[in-house]
């Protein structure tokens, strides 16, 4: 990892986490208007649902296949959730499916770090300064790298970093009546305190959903299921489910969990409009083989390509 790409992340990390305290700070006891909120609400969702339908479902796992326009869109708006430029983004997860919880593995809590918490740290965040963007994207994301128009998307993160920002400034500045203040809440609730909670909510599932929580299918990592943070995540906290089925494009397999998987709401929804096809969604008779039972020795498991 690069020095330049090293301290970009620290920047990444720091900078958005100083704004949310100094929100806390400010506006202690004073209170946030409705657009304040609004901004911040409305650009969570949509970067959120750009890392979680559009980087992770679409691009990673091939979950469904939807129109060109679309799936350039959900690009554009996941690397506006400001985690890294498309296709180094993809490679570090499928690198993080091939060798989950063993040597390899970017971003494990398990891994040379014993489970405790400086692994907890290493997988939220540590690895950022570490191993984020390091996996080939040749190995890993030859698809995405033979993609002309991802490449684009790709190498334009810088700018679509800046449109983050820019875009609910802007519109802060416009709907608070054109004033200046309007243009500084917009840009930090809109902007940076977003930025903060989708970070933390993303990286969660890295940390979280690998060290504590509910479990009950046969898999050879340490993947977890965590209810509280399955909302905000948009799904992905059936972080247990989806290393049981990556292809599944819902991650949420019980009836309470696919009532908390917005992701894979958003997945239905297309696909009744005829925006989504080839959608890989897991029998249960499927999911019934794989139910954990009295479990084997540990094996020796061998990282798949």
């Amino acid at each position: 990892m690069t020095r330049s790409a090293r301290i970009a992340n620290l920047l990444a990390v720091v900078i958005p986490f100083i704004a949310t305290l100094a929100a806390i700070v400010v506006f202690w006891g004073h209170g946030v208007d409705a657009i304040d909120l609004a901004l911040f609400a409305g650009f969570y969702v949509l970067t959120g649902y750009g890392v979680t339908l559009g980087f992770h479902r679409l691009l990673t796992h091939k979950a469904f296949e939807t129109r060109p326009s679309i799936r350039n869109s959900l690009a554009v708006l996941g690397s506006m959730a400001v985690e890294g430029p498309v296709i180094h983004w993809v490679a570090d997860h499928r690198k993080h499916h091939a060798f989950t919880d063993v040597e390899g593995d970017p971003h494990s809590p398990h891994v040379e770090h014993s489970g405790g918490l400086r692994g907890l740290w290493h997988a939220h965040a540590g690895w950022l300064t570490l191993e984020q963007g390091t996996a080939s994207p040749r190995r890993y994301a030859k698809d995405l790298v033979e993609d002309r128009t991802m490449r684009r998307i790709s190498d334009a993160f810088g700018w679509l970093v800046l449109l983050s920002l820019g875009l609910p400034a802007a519109l802060g500045f416009i709907l608070h009546g054109f004033t200046l203040a309007g243009l500084l809440t917009g840009l930090l609730w809109g902007g940076l305190v977003r930025i903060f909670f989708v970070h933390h909510v993303t990286w969660s599932i890295n940390s979280v959903c690998h060290f504590a929580g509910r479990r009950r299918f046969d898999v050879d990592d340490h993947s977890t299921n965590v209810v509280w943070l399955a909302l905000p995540s948009f799904g992905e906290s059936w972080h247990h489910n989806h290393h049981a089925f990556p292809r599944s494009a819902d991650h949420g397999l019980s009836g309470v969990e696919r009532a908390l998987d917005p992701s894979a709401w958003a997945v239905a929804a297309l696909e009744r409009a005829g925006l989504a096809w080839n959608v890989v969604r897991i029998a249960p008779e499927r999911q019934t083989a794989k139910l954990a039972a009295e479990r084997e020795p540990e094996r020796e498991r061998q990282p798949v390509a």
